[in-house]
């Protein structure tokens, strides 16, 4: 493989990433560099996984020099949603996720 394919490789994933993220509701607590991290590995899984199902070039899309399947999209898009899940729920904490309804409430000063 050539760099301009790992390049090509690293920009699918990062929007891979980035489309797992829209797709999920509500609030994600990752950064935007694990997000680009989970959407490579998803893509590469997603890949493999319609390779060995035999569904790879089922439904082939081109637009200009630009080559793609939507069912590997659709599958890497649905590894990048669990993905995404999986790191929220990690790293998801109390402190962090701003639950402020278990807090005592403020003490208040009396004179005496």
């Amino acid at each position: 493989m050539l760099v301009t394919g790992y390049l090509g490789a690293v920009l699918i994933g990062a929007l891979v990433g980035l489309l797992g993220r829209l797709v999920l509701p509500g609030r994600q607590r990752i950064g935007i560099f694990a997000t680009f991290v989970i959407g490579i590995g998803a893509a590469v899984l997603g890949a493999v996984v319609a390779r060995a199902l035999g569904i790879a070039d089922n439904a082939p899309v081109r637009v200009w020099e630009l080559r793609w399947d939507w069912i590997v999209l659709a599958l890497q898009v649905g590894f990048a949603v669990v993905g995404v899940a999986v790191a929220n729920m990690l790293t998801f904490t109390r402190l962090a996720g701003g639950d402020d309804n278990r807090r005592r409430p403020p003490r208040t000063r009396t004179r005496s």
